[in-house]
């Protein structure tokens, strides 16, 4: 049965959305032990902008196999 793009697109959100919390958490824990100077806001935009590609990234790959 074929996924419809709406539930393909909800898929990718709510997979991405889950990663989002573990992201900012490994980034807090990473970036102190790595040296890397990142303020809360900064580690913010930077998860928000992986967020926003790998939203789109799930939801082109999931659309590409679901086509067959």
């Amino acid at each position: 049965m074929k996924q419809s793009k709406q539930k393909s697109l909800v898929e990718s959100i709510t997979q991405t959305i889950i990663g989002l919390g573990t992201s900012i958490l490994i980034q807090l824990v990473l970036y102190p032990i790595m040296c890397i100077p990142v303020t809360f806001t900064q580690n913010i935009i930077i998860t928000l902008v992986f967020f926003l590609v790998s939203i789109i990234r799930n939801y082109l790959i999931r659309r590409l196999f679901n086509e067959n």
